[in-house]
């Protein structure tokens, strides 16, 4: 795996290397085939300028390169969202907040990255503007058999794809089901998905206001650390606590059901070291997981929020949408008050009911996905391909879109041995365990590439 961004940064302190040097790097990665399809606008004079003029020391992101998701706002751009029907607009007056929290501490703007149509699905396939193929981190090649791509994840596909690369050294996206850890798994880097109230949305256009989160992808959790307390304007403090004292949890089923072989062998290879190095796992029943299916029976937050910001665009320009991407969010034109109302309540009182289940763990262990990244050919564009598509979709977003309706954070690690196809572990939590997940990662990460 190529450098992170806090061994760079050193390099660049100790005067081995200059800012300027580093950029070029990532721009020729960019602009090279390992990342087709990863940029929808690359921003090479911002980049280098940014890291001409890199405040080294007082900066954490001293001028290196971060991607931005097509989702923000980034002053003098248009914020098209992956689509053709917002390309037309008028370029955003300011940074989203996100972006400027990066940008003041010294992010140097690579771009702007592919993503999934409006961010609505965890595939990552996008019939507009083509699909990136998923890139395994670890082994700095092609996540599978390059004559046959492999899906990157979605929605936020090209943020993946270019921190796994070598492009980016963090990759802003958003995670509204499991938007930043599904491509961060098949991609084989890190992605956390925080508490949703801890970083401003502001300036990102919206899928499902109860469910989005602003969060970013990585290659190494303490450069997710670093990544988070910018985004968040927080410090996560450091802990000493050892592994053996934690209390972590599987969950015996749900989350385990219809693993594929490479996931099941990576997953449980994972909790065998684990449990060698001294953590204390116990399997657990959480039988509430079942009971996201019959929540969600009307549609969900995501159609339903998703079509009240479309309706009118879908009214005028419906023929210029992804029909896969149109479908799930006319979904919502159907959704009454009162079950939305109901939804709500639901919702409260199953994050009750799973937050006492959990209150004597700090953290379950989980697949991210219990899939490896299919191959982009049998999911591609195509009505013949959409039952293959919502079957896998469904099947990458099961685990993830979990830790969202529990208003709760994760992270997922790679996990996958050189020679496997990217797989990821995903430690997670309810709402505001961040620090301990955080603090958990820097624990497994070794021990899961050793494994």
């Amino acid at each position: 795996m190529k450098k992170d961004l806090i061994a760079t940064r050193q390099s660049i302190v100790e005067g081995q290397i200059h800012p300027q040097a580093v950029a070029e790097a990532c721009l020729d990665i960019a602009q090279s085939t390992d990342c087709r399809d990863t940029f929808l606008l690359l921003t090479p004079e911002t980049l280098k300028q940014t890291a001409s003029q890199a405040v080294v020391k007082t900066r954490p992101l001293a001028g290196l390169a971060v991607s931005v998701k097509d989702l923000f706002d980034v002053q003098g751009q248009v914020t098209a969202a992956g689509s053709v029907v917002l390309r037309d607009q008028p370029p955003a007056q300011q940074d989203a907040q996100a972006v400027a929290r990066l940008r003041a501490a010294g992010a140097g703007l690579i771009g702007r990255t592919n993503m999934v149509e409006f961010a609505f699905s965890g595939v990552g396939v996008n019939p507009h503007h083509r699909t990136p193929a998923a890139w395994d981190a670890l082994t700095d090649t092609p996540a599978g058999d390059a004559q046959s791509p492999r899906v990157p994840g979605g929605s936020s596909s090209g943020a993946a794809v270019s921190v796994a690369t070598g492009a980016a050294f963090i990759g802003l996206g958003s995670d509204t089901g499991g938007s930043i850890r599904i491509p961060a798994a098949l991609n084989g880097i890190v992605g956390f998905k925080n508490t949703a109230r801890l970083v401003p949305t502001q300036g990102a256009l919206p899928l499902s206001t109860t469910l989005d989160t602003v969060c970013a992808m990585t290659r190494t959790v303490r450069d997710t650390i670093l990544a988070h307390e910018i985004l968040s304007n927080r410090q996560v403090p450091k802990s000493d606590k050892p592994l053996a004292s934690y209390r972590l949890a599987v969950v015996s089923d749900f989350m385990q059901d219809g693993m594929d072989a490479t996931v099941s062998r990576a997953f449980e290879r994972s909790l065998q070291t684990l449990r060698a190095a001294g953590a204390q796992i116990e399997e657990i029943a959480l039988p509430e997981l079942l009971e996201i299916g019959p929540m969600m029976r009307t549609g969900g937050f995501s159609p339903a929020e998703s079509f009240a910001w479309h309706r009118q665009l879908l009214a005028q320009s419906a023929d210029l949408y992804d029909p896969r991407v149109a479908q799930r969010i006319q979904i919502g034109a159907g959704m009454k008050a009162h079950e939305y109302i109901d939804l709500l309540h639901a919702r409260a009182d199953w994050i009750q009911r799973i937050e006492a289940a959990l209150q004597h763990h700090d953290a379950v262990l989980s697949p991210t996905t219990p899939i490896a990244a299919p191959l982009l050919r049998d999911v591609a564009p195509g009505a013949e391909r959409d039952a293959e598509f919502f079957r896998v979709n469904g099947l990458l977003l099961r685990n993830t879109a979990a830790v969202n309706t529990l208003d709760g954070c994760g992270i997922s690690l790679p996990c996958h041995a050189p020679g496997e196809l990217p797989v990821g572990l995903m430690a997670w939590h309810g709402a505001m365990h961040d620090d301990a997940i955080l603090q958990l990662a820097l624990l497994l990460e070794p021990l899961l590439q050793k494994a």
